[in-house]
C-alpha cells in the first residue's frame, strides 16, 4: 500500500505521471528525477514478428573455423582440418560436414561477429540473458546459478506474459528447457537459465532425461523410446486423484486468496502463487501431457531428426511451440563431467569428435527442424536462435598429439532463422583468422534486443528488480533490424 497526496494506493493499480514524479522526487522509490522521467519514456512495443522462440544452445563453444566462418586461405595452424563447400549463400564458407545446412542456407542468416569479454563458460549468462554475470558465490566450479543472476530470456517473457494476463495461469508453460537443465547431466547447475531475482515462479519447466550410466553420452548414439521419455513427472494421475478432487483442492486454496493478496508485493509470495498455479495447471491438463509425449510423432519424422538425444529434443522443441510455449531452449549439453572429447568444448579430439558426432548431429537435426517448421507453417511465426556461449581460439592447441582449440569469446558466430529473418545472408565480417570482428560487431545485448523486439517487446521496457527498482530489459543493445525482410 502506498499513500500519495493523502490517498492510499496499491502499487499494482498504477500511478499517474504527477504521482510518479512526486513519489520519485521525494526519494520514496530511491529514484532521482531524471530516473523517474526515464522510467516513463519507454519506447512503445513494435508489432511482433514471432509468437515464440526456439534457442538451440550448443553449450561449450563450437569452433567458428570448423562451422560457419571457415578460413581456407589461412595458415594451416589456423584453418583447421576440414574443407569448405558451396552453400546457397554467396559469401558463406560452410564446413564439408554440414551438407544439409549448406543446402538450406537460404533459410537462415549467419551472424559472424558475436563477441563478449567473459572468456570462459560463464558466458552462459551473457548468451541467455544479454547481461554480464553479476558477482556471487558460485560454488567450487564457479559456474553455479544464484538468485542474484539476471533472469533468462524465457523467464522475462513468462513474467511479462503473466503480468499481461493478470493472475490467470497460462494453459501451457511459457518457458521450457530440454532435455535437462544445463549442466545437470554432468553434476553442474549452470548460470543463465533461471529466473534469478525475478523469482522461482518464472523458472523454466524442464524435462529430466536420464543417462544409462555415468559415462554415457546419449547425444552420440541412438536412444530407445524408454530413454526418450520427455513426459513430466507427476502428469500421470495418482490412484484416487480425480479432476474433481483437484478442483476441490484448488477451490479450498482459493478461499485464502483475499488474505494472500495483501502480501502480493512480496517476491517470495509471488513465487509461491506462481508455482501453485503452474502445478495445478500441469496436473489437470491433458493437452500438456500430450505435448510432452514424443511417441505421438510419426516414426519417419523422428528418423529425419535423428534418434539421438539432440535430434529428438529438437523435435520436442517444435512440439512445445506448437502447443503454446513462448520460449524453448534445446541444449546440446556436456553429458560427462570433465570429458573434453564429448561436447562442443573441444580442447582436444576436435577433428574426430566434430567429424563423427557433433557436425553430423547438428546438420541432421537442425535441417530437419527448419523443414518441419516450414512444412507446418510455423517458421514464419517462430524465431530460431542457434549459438554457443563462445567460440574457439584461432590456433590449434596440441595436447598429447590430440588437436583442439581453447575458449574464445572475442568473435564467434550465431544463426537466426524464421519470423521474417532474411535467409541466405551473412552479417558482420571477421578478420583473416576469425579472431576479431572487422565490421558490425554484435554484443549479447544486441542479440537480446533482437529477440525481445521480434516478440513485440520493447528492449527499453523496465521491470522491477529484486529491490523493486525499475531496470531496463537491455543495456546498450540495439536490435538487428537489418536482418529482417
Amino acid at each position: 500500500m502506498l499513500t500519495v497526496l493523502g490517498n492510499p494506493r496499491r502499487t499494482c493499480d498504477g500511478l499517474t505521471r504527477r504521482e510518479l514524479l512526486q513519489v520519485g522526487g521525494a526519494g520514496m522509490l530511491g529514484l532521482s528525477l531524471p530516473k523517474v522521467l526515464a522510467a516513463e519514456s519507454v519506447a512503445p512495443p513494435r508489432a511482433p514478428r514471432a509468437k515464440s522462440v526456439i534457442f538451440v544452445f550448443l553449450y561449450g563453444g563450437p569452433s567458428q573455423l570448423e562451422t560457419f566462418d571457415m578460413k581456407p586461405d589461412a595458415a594451416s595452424t589456423i584453418r583447421g582440418p576440414f574443407q569448405p563447400i558451396a552453400s546457397r549463400t554467396p559469401d558463406l564458407r560452410i564446413c564439408e560436414h554440414l551438407p544439409r545446412l549448406a543446402d538450406r542456407s537460404d533459410r537462415y542468416c549467419v551472424v559472424r561477429t558475436v563477441n563478449h569479454p567473459q572468456n570462459d563458460h560463464n558466458g552462459t549468462h551473457f548468451i541467455q540473458t544479454g547481461h554480464p554475470l553479476p558477482p556471487a558465490d558460485r560454488g567450487a566450479a564457479q559456474v553455479d546459478a544464484t538468485d542474484k543472476d539476471w533472469p533468462a530470456f524465457g523467464s522475462v517473457i513468462s513474467y511479462l506474459d503473466s503480468q499481461a494476463a493478470g493472475r490467470k495461469a497460462r494453459s501451457f508453460p511459457g518457458y521450457v528447457y530440454l532435455p535437462r537443465l544445463l549442466g545437470h547431466f554432468a553434476g553442474y547447475d549452470i548460470n543463465g537459465m533461471y529466473a534469478g531475482w525475478l523469482g522461482k515462479a518464472y523458472n523454466p519447466m524442464a524435462t529430466r532425461i536420464q543417462k544409462r550410466d555415468a559415462a554415457d553420452n546419449p547425444y552420440f548414439r541412438d536412444c530407445t523410446d524408454d530413454e526418450l521419455d520427455f513426459r513430466l513427472n507427476g502428469l500421470e494421475p495418482l490412484p484416487g486423484i480425480t479432476l474433481d478432487r483437484l478442483s476441490q483442492r484448488q477451490s479450498l486454496l482459493s478461499q485464502m486468496d483475499f488474505a494472500r493478496r495483501r502480501l502480493d508485493q512480496h517476491s517470495a509470495i509471488r513465487s509461491y502463487n506462481g508455482l501453485e498455479e503452474r502445478a495445478v495447471s500441469l496436473l489437470s491438463s491433458p493437452q500438456i501431457a500430450e505435448a510432452f509425449d514424443i511417441r505421438r510423432e510419426k516414426p519417419e519424422l523422428r528418423d529425419r531428426y535423428g534418434r539421438n538425444l539432440f535430434g529428438q529434443s529438437l523435435l520436442m522443441g517444435r512440439r512445445m511451440v506448437e502447443a503454446g510455449a513462448r520460449f524453448v531452449t534445446v541444449a546440446w549439453d556436456l553429458a560427462v563431467r570433465g570429458d573434453v572429447c564429448g561436447s562442443w568444448d573441444m580442447h582436444s579430439c576436435l577433428e574426430k569428435v566434430m567429424k563423427n558426432h557433433l557436425l553430423p548431429g547438428l546438420d541432421l537435426g537442425f535441417s530437419a527442424l527448419l523443414d518441419d517448421l516450414a512444412d507446418r507453417g510455423l517458421l514464419d511465426e517462430t524465431l530460431i536462435f542457434v549459438a554457443g556461449e563462445m567460440g574457439r581460439t584461432p590456433q590449434f592447441q596440441n595436447r598429447g598429439q590430440q588437436d583442439g582449440r581453447d575458449h574464445w569469446t572475442y568473435c564467434f558466430p550465431c544463426l537466426l532463422a524464421g519470423a521474417g529473418v532474411r535467409g541466405g545472408i551473412t552479417y558482420g565480417q571477421s578478420d583473416k583468422d576469425a579472431a576479431y570482428p572487422m565490421s558490425h560487431p554484435v554484443s549479447p545485448a544486441d542479440l537480446a534486443a533482437t529477440i525481445y523486439e521480434t516478440l513485440g517487446i520493447s528492449p527499453d521496457l523496465r521491470i522491477p528488480d529484486a529491490q523493486g527498482r525499475p531496470v531496463s530489459l537491455v543495456d546498450n543493445g540495439h536490435a538487428l533490424r537489418e536482418l529482417f525482410g
